[in-house]
């Protein structure tokens, strides 16, 4: 199967979980999504990457003209249409389609958000000079996303551990790698806010579906990590961790 149809396939099947799962709909980055939009000095029209089930769409829409969810999932359109209508978010349109072409005229947008969703792409280069084109010249790019660590024994851990998880996953890139890819596709980025991520074990492998073969292979992966590494992670007694999470606000390079 083809990996866009494995990342159709594994949302779809767990649309109204991510609606609901604490890590996704609560966290201060949703606040400061809102607050960076607000910043704008006007009402932006916003793009909101792998949007899943929309709680970054949710976030900035009260102080948008408008926002697009864009998502590969036709499911995790529905749940996003149907929550942001419960919620009264009459601004929020929905769009299939995948990152790496989006179907959107140049300089269509004044703030490009993706919130946990950029490890699932293929090629993110590809998508930031996607993003690139349909950002205004004087447009923001917000990206938030699960980061791997520096050092290369935690690096390997982390990413087993979420392809065992999830067959969907492409990579947790460094913060380092996010910053030399964003440079690399025009954009001026820093990296604003780092936090750690609990994440319960149960909840974590129940909200993919993961199969008890795997679920059985990442504990043992954790129990035989080397000491450093649990450390690193945080790793707890029930197998829950603590993983990083970045914000990254961007700028497009003058041209001028």
């Amino acid at each position: 199967m083809q990996q866009q149809a494995v990342v159709a396939q594994q949302f779809g099947n767990t649309a109204s979980a991510y609606l609901t799962s604490t890590v996704h709909a609560q966290g201060a980055d949703l606040a400061q999504l809102r607050e960076i939009a607000a910043g704008l000095g006007q009402h932006p029209v916003v793009l909101d990457l792998g949007c899943g089930a929309g709680h970054a769409s949710f976030a900035v829409a009260p102080v948008a003209e408008s926002v697009t969810a864009f998502d590969l999932s036709a499911e995790m359109l529905t749940v996003v249409r149907n929550a942001a209508r419960e919620r009264g978010h009459h601004n929020i349109g929905t769009q299939q389609g995948n990152v790496a072409s989006l179907p959107f005229i140049d300089a269509s947008f004044s703030m490009v958000v993706t919130r946990f969703s950029a490890h699932h792409w293929l090629d993110v280069p590809g998508a930031l000079r996607e993003v690139r084109r349909v950002l205004k010249p004087d447009g923001i790019v917000v990206i938030i996303d699960i980061t791997a660590p520096e050092q290369a024994l935690h690096d390997t851990t982390l990413q087993a551990v979420e392809l065992l998880r999830d067959a969907s996953h492409v990579r947790d890139y460094r913060a380092t790698e996010w910053l030399q890819m964003l440079n690399d596709a025009g954009f001026f980025a820093r990296k604003t806010t780092s936090w750690k991520l609990p994440m319960q074990f149960d909840d974590w492998t129940a909200r993919m579906r993961t199969p008890a073969d795997r679920v059985i292979a990442i504990r043992s992966l954790l129990h035989s990590a080397p000491e450093e590494t649990r450390q690193y992670f945080a790793v707890q007694a029930d197998d829950s961790v603590t993983i990083d999470s970045t914000m990254f606000v961007s700028t497009q390079f003058s041209t001028g």
